[in-house]
Order: C-alpha cells, then sequence, then structure tokens
C-alpha cells in the first residue's frame, strides 16, 4: 500500500438514507469530475453524461444482516450486546474472516482486546477466533481475525434471525436491512452495502437502458470497511460471468467508456483482466490490490461514493482519477456541502 500525497478532506456523514426524506435514491446529488471540469448535479441525471454504448458495470451482491450479538461474558465484557461479531468475507476451507466489536445503541465502536477463544452466538451458535489476520504490519491491536463458525443450520437463516446490518459510530435509527440493498442485489452475500450503486432506481436504470446504456453484470461480495491506514483490502470471492466480459471487450474495442460501478467492481473486473486490456471470465477469491503506481487496465471511468481519508478504497479511486484530481475533487464536495458514507452522495469520475 502506498499513502496518497496529501490527506483528503472528510466529509461528515449523511443522516441516513435519502428515502427516509421521501425523496427517491436517484435525488441524490452527484459531482461529476473531469480533468478539467467539476459538475454539480443529482444522480437522477447520470444519463446527461453517458452515451449509447457505453458500459456500467454494476455488483449484484446483496448485503447480510452480518452483526450479530456475542452472548455472555466474553473478553471482560459481560452481559447480552456488550459485544458485536461481524461476519466479514468468506475464505476458502470454510473459515472467515471477523471483527469483534462494542456495541454502541444502534451501532457500534472498535474493540481492542479480543484473542483466540470462543464466543458464544444467538441461537446456540459459536465462533471460534484462530488467529488474527494481518498480512501486512498494522500498528495497534489486530482488528480481524480469522475464525471457524459452529451454527446451528446454514449462515443466511441464522443471520436472517439473529442478525442486523453491519453499523457504525452512532446512528440516530437502526435502519432496516432493506436499506442496505442496492436495485441491483440478488445474491446475498455483503458484510456490507456495495454503496456506490445505491443512487440507482428501477426509473432510471430504465431510463438508462432505452438511452442505450449497456449494464454488465458481476458478483463481489463486500467484507468489512478497511478505515486504517496502510491496511491491505481483504481477499474477496468474486464471479465474472463470460457475458460480462464479452460486452466490456466489445465496447473497448468500440471505442466507448467502461465505468465501473463501486470499487468493488473495478476490484472483480481487474482481476480478470490481462496485460493487454483484454478481460476474461472468472471467480474465485481475490486479493488484488489497485493503486495509482499498478493503474487499471480495463475501467475509464467509476460512481463511487465518498469513502474516509484513511480507506484503503481510496487507493483504488485514485488509480482511476489519479492523485491530484482526487483531492481536487474532496475539497469541491466539501465547499458544495456533500455527505459521505454509505448513504451520502456520489462521485461520477470520467476519462
Amino acid at each position: 500500500m502506498t499513502a496518497l500525497a496529501s490527506p483528503l478532506v472528510a466529509l461528515p456523514p449523511a443522516p441516513g438514507p435519502i428515502e427516509a426524506s421521501g425523496r427517491r435514491r436517484d435525488a441524490a446529488r452527484l459531482l461529476v469530475v473531469t480533468p478539467c471540469s467539476a459538475v454539480d448535479t443529482t444522480f437522477a441525471a447520470l444519463g446527461d453524461f453517458l452515451v449509447a454504448g457505453d458500459v456500467l458495470v454494476v455488483n449484484t451482491s446483496a448485503t447480510l444482516p452480518a452483526a450479530v450479538p456475542v452472548e455472555g461474558p466474553a473478553f471482560g465484557r459481560h452481559g447480552a450486546g456488550g459485544l458485536l461479531l461481524h461476519l466479514g468475507t468468506e475464505l476458502p476451507g470454510g473459515l472467515r474472516l471477523v471483527e469483534l466489536r462494542t456495541a454502541t445503541g444502534f451501532g457500534s465502536a472498535p474493540f481492542a482486546d479480543g484473542r483466540p477463544g470462543t464466543v458464544r452466538l444467538p441461537g446456540g451458535g459459536r465462533a471460534h477466533l484462530l488467529s488474527p489476520w494481518s498480512p501486512t504490519p498494522v500498528e495497534g491491536p489486530n482488528r480481524l481475525w480469522v475464525a471457524r463458525l459452529d451454527l446451528p443450520g446454514d449462515v443466511l437463516p441464522w443471520l436472517a434471525d439473529h442478525g442486523r446490518p453491519i453499523r457504525y459510530g452512532e446512528p440516530a435509527e437502526p435502519w432496516p436491512i432493506t436499506a442496505y440493498q442496492t436495485v441491483f442485489a440478488n445474491e446475498p452475500g455483503s458484510a456490507e452495502m456495495p454503496s456506490a450503486a445505491r443512487g440507482f432506481t428501477a426509473e432510471l436504470v430504465t431510463s438508462l437502458v432505452s438511452a442505450g446504456v449497456v449494464f454488465a453484470p458481476l458478483l463481489l461480495h463486500c467484507g468489512v470497511s478497511s478505515p486504517e491506514a496502510d491496511e491491505a483490502p481483504q481477499p474477496e470471492r468474486y464471479r465474472v460471468p463470460p457475458a460480462t466480459a464479452g460486452q466490456v471487450n466489445a465496447a473497448r474495442a468500440a471505442g466507448r467508456r467502461v465505468v465501473a460501478v463501486g470499487t468493488t467492481a473495478v476490484r472483480a473486473l481487474e482481476t480478470v483482466t490481462d496485460e493487454a486490456g483484454t478481460v476474461h471470465p472468472g471467480e474465485g477469491w481475490t486479493e488484488l490490490v489497485i493503486s495509482p503506481a499498478r493503474g487499471v487496465r480495463a475501467v475509464d471511468g467509476l460512481i463511487t461514493g465518498w469513502h474516509e481519508p484513511e480507506a484503503s478504497h481510496l487507493e483504488l479511486i485514485a488509480a482511476v482519477a489519479g492523485p491530484e484530481p482526487l483531492d481536487r475533487s474532496y475539497a469541491t464536495a466539501h465547499a458544495l456541502g456533500y455527505h459521505g458514507h454509505e448513504f451520502g452522495d456520489f462521485h461520477l469520475i470520467l476519462p
């Protein structure tokens, strides 16, 4: 991991989902940035910046209610609800990355005192913390753990009964799991929402398709967030279908733009793109780290949200936008009063 040249301006979090105020999701603000311009508009106007034949690569992963309470005493904490276990990335061999958090009202805060052992979960479940996960040196205590889950049945129905959406800080209200799903979500597996697609509505998708914009689906199940500086992105499970690889290759051959919807779509697509820029179908677990030094090979543009200045996602975004334009984008968004985080506003980066 390499650090950006200067810390970006942090944007305040949105207070909640835009639909809670009676507006459609595509009423959220959108900053459209090219190397020589910045346009303040709304997500509903996305079609004004695309042309027929442009390809939008979208992630079809659905969000799990992946935060579950730890039951009974654990690591010096007593009482149900004192600790939460966030179920992150599924790993090969039936293991999973997890994070222990302190419950704070409707949200959570970091918990630094985890150690190998077993914690009790609702419905007779157990999580066996095996070892810290730290592929790169990280200052301070270990945040993520490799764990083996021992559950009374399949994980999806168990989470439906006992889990809640992962929430950070202390949100004012406990928004339901439906607030964390995108219009493209059809395969459960993400610990956290692929939030760059949250501004799409069925009406907007229909309008874009009618205008000749192509939607190319792929899958990447998101792990838990990585806010720590210099923490490498986690391995994540992905699938790029043959049809999507073909759509992207055809667009590039015709001189059309490929715009990824979210850093997850970039990571999955770039994982199966060779050095010549040809995209191949594939699936498995990706550990690809994308930085400005590595660059991107299949993606021309990106729709994304506004991340924390320390987030590892920013290295990937800078690979598409360039570090200096990215810094200008954040400064502009801050001056215009944009909001960040999962329910925040949006950023369209075009070449």
